[in-house]
């Protein structure tokens, strides 16, 4: 008679009724080693590294080779009206970034789906939304040191090469902080957000899809010439980056419908809120 292999799910024993809770800073290790397990995670942080600094270092390099084409007004006026900051961090670099890390968001829980561990991991752990903060709290962890990094080296790349013809900035010209901190937030809201939308999807590619619609097309399609396409737009990630990276430019077109700064800090900040709470709360109502 030939045995049969027991399947992931079958193969988990019951936990105990008399075994102790597992401890949280526990539940951080496990979701700590389960992030750097797959060698293909490391990777995808360094490449979207690189390629999030060499956008923005590609537009300060052009700043750099045409310089000398600038007639002597716009030489000028070049650090005066902010483009240092804008040179630092480009709206293109900004997409490819939201692009990855919701990816990278999203594939933190759905490869748990896809495999069938996810299951091994509620049957071992029974608190499921204490093993969800868990990779919450992990995921927030990683990407914003991971944030801040990229954002840091890319504006001292892209100053860098500015400095070569003199308008390159350092980190105490106005505005500058800003810029970086909202670059570097950027990383943990849509690596959160590509989480949240992993839980309810549950799906790899349907997830990833979601949150490029949700982080990229959907602010990119809203019009600011409108009132309620750009009250829906201000309420989004990408435009309260934009917001907060480009009140450092002067003489720039006048907004139909201004905002302010604190709306746009505090659109960052509801998003990363609302990223942690669905996979908290979803968890715990669904069936897996």
């Amino acid at each position: 008679m030939t045995a049969t292999a027991p399947t992931t799910a079958a193969a988990a024993e019951p936990v105990p009724r008399d075994a102790p809770p597992a401890r949280f800073r526990d539940l951080l290790a496990a979701e700590w080693l389960k992030t750097w397990s797959l060698r293909s995670t490391p990777w995808m942080y360094v490449i979207t590294a690189l390629s999030v600094v060499a956008f923005n270092v590609g537009t300060a390099y052009d700043q750099y080779r045409y310089w000398n084409t600038y007639d002597e007004g716009s030489r000028a006026s070049f650090v005066r009206d902010g483009l240092p900051l804008i040179t630092a961090f480009t709206a293109n670099a900004a997409m490819v970034l939201l692009l990855a890390l919701a990816a990278i968001g999203a594939v933190a829980v759905t490869a748990e789906y896809g495999t069938g561990l996810i299951r091994t991991t509620f049957t071992a752990v029974p608190a499921r939304r204490s093993v969800m903060a868990a990779k919450v709290l992990v995921l927030a962890a990683v990407t914003t040191v991971f944030g801040a990094a990229v954002s840091c080296a890319s504006f001292a790349a892209t100053q860098a090469v500015l400095d070569a013809r003199g308008a390159g900035v350092s980190l105490g010209h106005p505005g500058a902080l800003q810029v970086v901190a909202a670059s570097a937030l950027l990383a943990p809201v849509a690596a959160l957000t590509g989480l949240a939308v992993g839980t309810v999807i549950r799906h790899t590619a349907g997830s990833v899809v979601a949150g490029v619609v949700l982080l990229i097309l959907v602010p990119v399609f809203l019009s600011e010439r409108r009132h309620l396409t750009a009250v829906l737009a201000h309420t989004l990630p990408f435009t309260a980056w934009q917001r907060l990276t480009e009140t450092a430019v002067r003489n720039g077109p006048p907004e139909m419908f201004p905002w302010s700064e604190t709306g746009a800090w505090t659109v960052c900040v509801l998003w990363l809120l609302v990223a942690c709470a669905v996979p908290v709360l979803v968890v715990g109502r669904r069936d897996h």
